[in-house]
């Protein structure tokens, strides 16, 4: 069963950046569609962007053009690069395989206005 591990959150000012990380085990995961979310206190999870197999990425109406999903498969690795940010992007992030269901433990970002 693929688990998945994320990192990089914490906090941050508005306008900076930060790179979150998502670890995954198992031996298919570059054929895996992955996404990640995030979920702010009080509101509903929401998907921030996705990646195919192949590379094909989607972004949420929120976060097109500040942020920018990769993988690397050698490293059974999900990234999300997040520029810009803003105090409404605070949320705890989470990685999820489209293909298995899993949702890693989630990864605490907060902006500071």
């Amino acid at each position: 069963q693929v688990q998945l591990v994320e990192s990089g959150g914490g906090l941050v000012q508005a306008g900076g950046s930060l790179r979150l990380s998502c670890a995954a085990s198992g031996s298919i995961f570059s054929i895996h569609r992955m996404g990640w979310y995030r979920q702010a206190p009080g509101k509903q999870r929401e998907l921030v962007a996705t990646i195919s197999s192949t590379g094909t990425t989607t972004y949420g109406s929120g976060v097109k053009g500040r942020f920018t999903i990769s993988r690397d498969n050698a490293k059974n690795a999900v990234y999300l690069q997040m520029n810009s940010l803003k105090p409404e992007d605070t949320a705890v992030y989470y990685c999820h395989d489209w293909n298995t269901g899993n949702w890693g433990q989630g990864t605490q970002v907060t902006v500071s206005s």
